[in-house]
């Protein structure tokens, strides 16, 4: 049975934000954990080297019964190229109100934004929150 490579670390959050690259990367990572934690109230887990997560449920992956583990319900990484964000398309409802975003790009699974200029900080609360909402999965680990 495979396990998620990504996992919780004791990683310092503030101290990844406060390295982040470019300049603008940093701006925004540090917005998004300002968002992020007055929607869920709670505190930032580093996810592997690079993922700031909030919360966490256990998953089997719907292609691969196998792998399964532990992922954060939302959580985000101020790339280089872009912000990535993850958890927001993963429910039907917010699926249903991603592309009222404003502009952003899809991954497999995550939204992609350049700036947060760029999207409707309003709808990303609103995103948030239902992701935060997911219970457990289904078929748990």
């Amino acid at each position: 049975m495979a396990e998620a490579k990504t996992q919780p670390t004791d990683a310092d959050v503030d101290a990844f934000l406060a390295a982040a690259t470019p300049v603008k990367r940093r701006i925004d990572g540090k917005a998004l954990a300002r968002i992020f934690r007055e929607v869920t109230g709670a505190d930032p887990v580093m996810w592997g080297p690079s993922i700031v997560g909030y919360g966490a449920y256990r998953y089997v992956s719907p292609a691969n019964p196998r792998t399964r583990g532990t992922w954060p319900k939302v959580g985000f990484s101020p790339r280089k190229a872009q912000l990535s964000i993850y958890g927001l398309k993963d429910l039907p409802e917010g699926a249903e109100l991603l592309p009222r975003l404003g502009t952003y790009t899809e991954g497999a699974g995550c939204v992609y934004v350049r700036k947060l200029e760029d999207i409707d900080l309003d709808v990303l609360r609103r995103l948030i929150a239902i992701a935060w909402s997911r219970g457990e999965d289904p078929h748990p680990a």
